[in-house]
């Protein structure tokens, strides 16, 4: 039942969209990262996608840091999404077979030291003179989006 109070209160935070770059669209909200993780989880799951694998950057960068001379902490936890949607990826690949670059799609997930925020991110699918796969691209960063939102 606690957890059910979390999820339910994190529900409730605002989700900011922050500017994006040429490369990642970002977000921001408020609440525990295990929460907003498992949310976002939930939400993939519930259009009907596989997760098909977890990707645990945090932890990946806190076991190899000392191995390659680093001292700086960049994340406290940091996991990444991959999965696809065969209908959606499907018309991105008709559009163009070289598009199979953009699967998986991944939604990251992190914290940062020093800030309360949890951050929820993708990259940007790129720019295309093609009709047909700047409209299959459209309907990728739609999808992750819808995601994202429906996650807060």
């Amino acid at each position: 039942m606690k957890k059910f109070f979390a999820l339910f209160a994190m529900l409730c935070l605002p989700l900011t969209a922050l500017a994006a770059d040429g490369y990642t669209v970002l977000f921001k909200t408020q609440g525990a990262f295990q929460d907003v993780r498992d949310s976002l989880q939930m939400a993939i799951e519930g259009k009907g996608l596989k997760i098909n694998h977890t990707n645990l950057i945090a932890e990946m960068l806190d076991r190899t840091g000392k191995d390659v001379g680093a001292t700086r902490q960049v994340y406290v936890d940091g996991e990444q999404f991959e999965f696809c949607s065969a209908t959606v990826s499907r018309k991105m690949m008709e559009a163009d077979p070289h598009a199979m670059v953009m699967c998986p799609y991944i939604i990251s997930v992190y914290t940062i030291p020093n800030d309360k925020s949890v951050y929820i991110a993708y990259r940007k699918p790129p720019a295309t003179r093609n009709p047909a796969l700047k409209q299959a691209l459209a309907d990728v960063e739609k999808m992750i989006t819808e995601i994202i939102q429906d996650a807060m």
